[in-house]
């Protein structure tokens, strides 16, 4: 039991013989103690003033009494300022959590809580390769798995892959078109990278057919477009040359990129495209045979990527075996009612009573959209695990679509739509700008893990402390290094905030990194290789008498690391454990420094007594286990050198 719930549980007892009133312990408040109180924790007691009908200052008071009086094991002191109640803890109670959890290899870990949990994740289109924003994705899942599991959870780590679709056909026309029969093998291009090259050709041809229809039509010459389209575009043209949109430059690029859109419809080879996703849907031979083979090229690239990043999966769910799924679901709310139909035969849901629109899930020509898939792969997901949650890690770009695929379901009535939950991230940017996979401008997530391992051996190469490392050694430095600058410097950013990715800031020593918490780690590893305890010595050892300011310090910061878990779980965010790592790491650099005279207070090998020196090798070991597992559930390792 973590200290800030043995206080829970002192102070409830506490209520109910001051006030003769029952409070569950959880719904105490209990926050750490700001830097300029007396105090590591703090109670929030105008809640508890319902109860004891008193002023919040002598709740505050008679409760603070009490608890120092019933539970001195726990509570050493306390100080009332306003509505809040400082605690003081005792000393012993954190030399013997420091006794007890030194060497606890299972620091923070909670037994299971009967819950089982799916995270989807990654869920990579097979027409490109993984890129930055992928990486956000892939490290952002990751790690809340592994967060979830650390508090008890079962957690089945899911990849849905976008396999089929208009997006998939773009690559394989391309391949078609301008190829030559060109393999990975023959060409020695990573199976991903040369699918994702062929992507790009078709966006470069389709701009370069785009161009000439938008102008056209801009001089309202729409011979390109027919049926609803055309009235579309004749719409959209007359808006285009209104004297108030042209002096709105919000409302102009919107219109262009409407009529953009429109325009790339019409191209030749987008009807080419859209041919060959209709043959695919209706099984055709060859379509199918090109769709596979590209596909095994691609997998194979992913693989190799994911290997590299450590990132695993428990199952892999394949959209073009989920989107008849979907159609099945549209079925069944057609017969329910829930759904209709519009006189093109395309199949939609009204939610205009409930704020939003009306949405499509089946086309008139009978294929499916995003939503169709969605709504079977989510019924596929539940009647595979039955699980109590559903995290779907997606960009907010599609915040709306998984509002309305949870109220979908809802109306569906199917079992899995209370546990949806839309683990929204923003987006990532470079210093230059926005990355566009349309224009190839993206930045591709191997050629980003090459260069921040090249930038980490730039910085090892210079350090004389490593010369005695073979190449080996070297080469796994460098790409924990490299790897850790990588996962953390997108790790540390709460998922909800759009975020700038900037190589260089995020491998240094210095500053919020991943590099400055590795160092901290070697660090104490190097001072305990200098010291050599005797591990079993030490675990009889407990500390009498009180603690220097950073000797405590350090152990309170070790204790809270149950806490933060349960909060890291309970915000979905991984930068709650980033944050308090780093915070940790900068404590024991502190408590390593500080000297007076010249002379550390805080050493480790030259303590004053062998009794100091015990407890400082205690406090090494557990900050030292507790830095590398929080590092570890962002998916980084920590060296023992460095």
């Amino acid at each position: 039991m973590s200290v800030v719930q043995s206080i829970r549980t002192a102070a409830a007892a506490a209520i109910k013989a001051l006030f003769d009133q029952v409070i569950p312990a959880q719904d105490i408040a209990i926050n750490t103690t700001k830097p300029e109180f007396e105090g590591e924790y703090t109670i929030l007691v105008f809640p508890l003033t319902k109860v004891s009908r008193l002023k919040p200052e002598e709740t505050a008071d008679r409760l603070g009494k009490y608890l120092q009086e019933h539970n001195p094991d726990i509570v050493a002191g306390y100080n009332v300022i306003k509505g809040f109640l400082n605690i003081q803890v005792n000393e012993q109670y954190w030399a013997q959590y420091l006794q007890q959890h030194f060497n606890n290899r299972n620091i923070g870990k909670k037994p299971s809580n009967g819950k089982k949990v799916m995270v989807e994740y990654s869920s990579p289109n097979t027409n490109k390769p993984l890129h930055l924003g992928h990486l956000r994705n892939n490290f952002l899942g990751y790690a809340v798995s592994e967060i979830l599991k650390a508090n008890g959870y079962e957690v089945i780590k899911a990849n849905l892959v976008n396999d089929r679709g208009i997006h998939i056909c773009k690559s394989m026309l391309a391949w078609q078109l301008f190829a030559h029969g060109d393999t990975p093998e023959s060409t020695g291009i990573k199976g991903d990278h040369l699918v994702g090259d062929y992507y790009v050709k078709f966006e470069s041809i389709l701009k370069e057919q785009t161009e000439p229809i938008i102008a056209r039509a801009l001089e309202r010459d729409f011979k390109d477009f027919e049926g609803a389209d055309l009235e579309r575009i004749e719409k959209l043209v007359t808006a285009f040359h209104k004297p108030e949109i042209q002096a709105d430059g919000e409302k102009l690029a919107k219109l262009n990129d409407d009529i953009k859109e429109l325009a790339r419809k019409q191209t030749e080879i987008m009807q080419q495209a859209k041919i060959m996703l209709q043959q695919w849907e209706a099984g055709n031979p060859e379509v199918r045979a090109l769709w596979a083979t590209m596909n095994s090229w691609v997998y194979k690239g992913f693989d190799q990527t994911y290997k590299r990043l450590g990132i695993d999966f428990d199952k892999m769910y394949y959209e073009s075996e989920t989107y008849l799924l979907g159609k099945d679901l549209v079925e069944e709310g057609l017969a329910k009612g829930v759904l209709f139909k519009k006189p093109d035969n395309s199949v939609w849901i009204d939610l205009t009573a409930d704020g939003l629109d009306e949405k499509l899930l089946l086309r008139g020509d009978g294929t499916s959209v995003y939503m169709t898939q969605d709504l079977g792969t989510a019924r596929l997901k539940y009647d595979d695990y039955q699980m109590q949650q559903s995290l779907y890690v997606v960009a907010d770009e599609q915040n709306y679509h998984f509002k309305v695929l949870q109220l979908i379901l809802k109306k569906l009535q199917e079992p899995c739509a209370d546990g949806i939950y839309h683990l929204s991230y923003g987006m990532v940017e470079l210093p230059s700008g926005r990355m566009k996979s349309r224009e190839g401008t993206v930045v591709d997530a191997d050629d980003l893990v090459d260069e921040m391992i090249a930038t980490a051996e730039e910085q090892t190469r210079s350090s004389e402390k490593l010369n005695d490392m073979s190449e080996d050694e070297l080469g796994l430095l460098n790409n924990m290094i490299g790897l850790g600058g990588l996962k953390y410097f997108l790790l540390r950013v709460d998922p909800k905030k759009k975020m700038i990715f900037d190589p260089k800031e995020s491998i240094s020593l210095h500053g919020v990194t991943s590099a400055f918490v590795q160092y901290a780690h070697a660090r104490i590893k190097s001072i305990l290789r200098e010291v050599a305890p005797d591990v079993t010595k030490l675990e009889g050892y407990c500390h009498k008498g009180s603690l220097l300011p950073l000797e405590k310090e350090l152990i309170v910061l070790n204790e809270q690391y149950e806490n933060v878990l349960e909060e890291a779980a309970k915000e979905m965010s991984p930068s709650v454990i980033a944050n308090y790592v780093y915070q940790l790491a900068q404590t024991f650099n502190s408590f390593y420094a500080e000297k007076v005279d010249g002379v550390p207070t805080y050493s480790v090998q030259r303590a004053a007594t062998p009794e100091q020196q015990k407890l400082r090798v205690q406090i090494s070991m557990l900050t030292a286990m507790t830095i590398s597992k929080a590092m570890k559930l962002l998916g980084i390792d920590v060296p023992e050198r460095m």
